[in-house]
């Protein structure tokens, strides 16, 4: 497989250096990017920087995944308005450890072809340089005009930023470009990956090899993603999507795949699933003669959720969201786990009561219409249940004189009230 033409109908390719693609054709190739390890997981914003890790595994060459322990203690000023937090050695080699199990579901640590990706951490090689050796060895053979004509370095002098910029993050660039330099020096790695925002960094380390090393090396950028309404991508109300599911339920995941708009899809499905060309023009075909359908949005939460998952969080997500919407069974709904139970229920009016009342039971009129507000009146409880219209924990009740017990719970704890189709209350029981 041609690792740039498969990048270039994604539209994942933003720039490259000359000779890269006959670098590639030549020979197996060793190519490493950066993840910045602020976080024990990675959110869905470095999904694209992974899956081009993943493709250029797939076309026969070695992905080196460099976690930034290094970097991270100093802070990248491409792209940022201000300095970022610094991390102590403890919480990145966490950090560190997360990540790797995450990255282990997309590239293949195992196998013992020479194509095997490989995960490092800067700090391990960085830790060690004092300053003078750094200035004397690497400071040297890089001009300050060089670094000062960078964008990044432009942006935050300029009239764009009223904080300026510290000289630990202006030298920010000579330390990526030692990674690159340490990595062809002892992984003959020749190829730099990362967003179009390291295009800077990423030729200080090929110019770095060249002054120093006397070597060849190449650069390849992925635009940076946006969504159609010009907001930022990854994000939501509540901030990023994670892969970790305690911090981002499958659930919520899989949604956020779910709910993308028509022109995303079909720009997300590209870059975010290993599907082929061929079948991501029926997909996109189909999606277009009959777009009430969603088939794609369908199709890209189904691909990314069981690749970040599995496929059995993309089935209990599944039937997670036929429960909301109306379709699901009692059998669905007592397999969520709480965290998903909650999620998908999020935003519904709750109603406490104490489960001690619980013990000795409570007849469903007097728990809907009396000690909680789940209907504003008796009477209303009473026609809508005549009226087949009222479901507890999605089991429609016919009986107004049902009492309602502890066993009623799910979980132990709550009580999913629902009114027709899509008006749910939770009933919490403390």
């Amino acid at each position: 497989m041609n690792f740039v033409e498969d990048l270039k109908w994604r539209g994942m390719l933003h720039d490259m250096m000359p000779g890269t693609e006959e670098q590639l054709q030549k020979e197996t190739t060793a190519a490493y990017l950066g993840i910045d390890p602020t976080a024990d997981s990675l959110h869905i914003g470095h999904l694209v920087g992974v899956m081009v890790l993943k493709h250029f595994q797939m076309a026969g060459h070695k992905p080196i995944a460099l976690i930034g322990g290094a970097t991270g203690m100093i802070g990248d000023p491409s792209g940022k308005s201000e300095e970022r937090n610094l991390l102590d050695e403890p919480t990145l080699r966490h950090n560190q450890e997360c990540i790797k199990m995450q990255l282990a579901k997309f590239l293949d640590f195992e196998t013992h072809a020479p194509n095997s990706a490989v995960l490092v951490n800067n700090y391990d090689w960085m830790k060690g340089i004092t300053f003078l050796d750094f200035i004397r060895d690497i400071g040297k053979h890089i001009t300050v005009n060089y670094m000062m004509a960078k964008d990044s370095v432009k942006k935050r002098l300029g009239a764009e930023s009223s904080e300026g910029m510290s000289f630990t993050e202006f030298t920010y660039q000579l330390v990526q470009g030692y990674d690159f330099l340490w990595l062809y020096q002892h992984m003959n790695c020749k190829l730099q990956m990362g967003g179009s925002d390291q295009w800077g960094n990423i030729t200080t380390g090929t110019e770095l090899i060249r002054r120093k090393a006397g070597g060849e090396a190449f650069a390849l950028t992925v635009p940076l993603i946006t969504k159609a309404d010009g907001n930022k991508f990854g994000k939501t109300e509540k901030g990023n999507v994670w892969l970790d599911p305690e911090r981002t339920t499958p659930y919520q995941f899989y949604q956020f795949w779910l709910n993308t708009s028509d022109e995303d899809a079909e720009k997300y499905i590209k870059i975010f699933t290993l599907l082929h060309k061929d079948e991501v023009e029926k997909l996109t075909k189909d999606h277009q003669e009959a777009p009430h359908e969603r088939i794609l949005q369908k199709k890209l939460a189904e691909e990314v959720t069981i690749m970040v998952h599995s496929r059995e969080e993309y089935e209990l997500a599944q039937e997670a969201s036929q429960i909301l919407f109306g379709k699901g069974t009692e059998k669905q709904l007592l397999k969520l786990n709480e965290k998903t139970f909650l999620s998908v229920f999020e935003g519904v009016p709750q109603f406490k009561i104490s489960k001690k009342e619980l013990v000795t039971g409570i007849n469903i009129i007097d728990l809907l219409a009396d000690k909680t507000e789940v209907f504003p009146s008796k009477g209303e409880l009473r026609r809508t249940i005549k009226g087949n219209g009222l479901s507890l924990n999605k089991k429609k009740v016919t009986d107004e004189s049902l009492i309602i017990n502890t066993q009623s719970l799910i979980g132990g704890k709550y009580i999913l009230a629902q009114k027709g189709k899509k008006n749910y209350s939770l009933i919490i029981a403390e």
